[in-house]
């Protein structure tokens, strides 16, 4: 599957909602069900800066693909940064580059978050795409 049927996906099942508490709740739901980081990785070196919570994020580069692992201290965080290792974990380091993610202005989470909430969103999505421009660089 690429990004954009992953993004519609997702998309496909907020619309399924009627509200957005139920919205949070699914996102809280996906939090739980996030592959947690291995605890060698968390520390403060892989802490994403500009989180309200504490985010830890770990990418490992293998066969031309980026995986990401994450965890957090705040539940609905572990459900964003869940969100975001769906669409963006096992792609190349240019696909995760030029994905527009546009899916999250289509759910709506950026509006619906706290502004602080909101800027750690776009912490960890300036974090995963830094992996990807670094693996990207180290191995051209």
């Amino acid at each position: 599957m690429n990004i954009t049927e992953t993004e519609n996906e997702i998309i496909d099942e907020f619309e399924l909602f009627d509200d957005w508490m139920d919205k949070y709740n699914y996102i809280i739901e996906l939090g739980k069900t996030l592959p947690l980081i291995d605890p060698q990785y968390k520390t403060d070196g892989y802490l994403i800066p500009g989180c309200q919570s504490q985010v830890w994020l770990h990418a490992n580069y293998a066969d031309g693909k980026i995986v990401y692992k994450a965890d957090s201290d705040a539940i609905i965080t572990k459900g964003i940064i869940n969100l975001l290792i769906r669409v963006l974990s096992n792609r190349t380091p240019q696909e995760i580059l030029d994905a527009p993610l546009a899916y999250l202005d289509k759910i709506g989470i950026k509006e619906h978050l706290s502004p602080t909430r909101s800027n750690g969103l776009v912490s960890m999505i300036q974090q995963m795409k830094l992996y990807a421009a670094t693996f990207q660089t180290q191995n051209s």
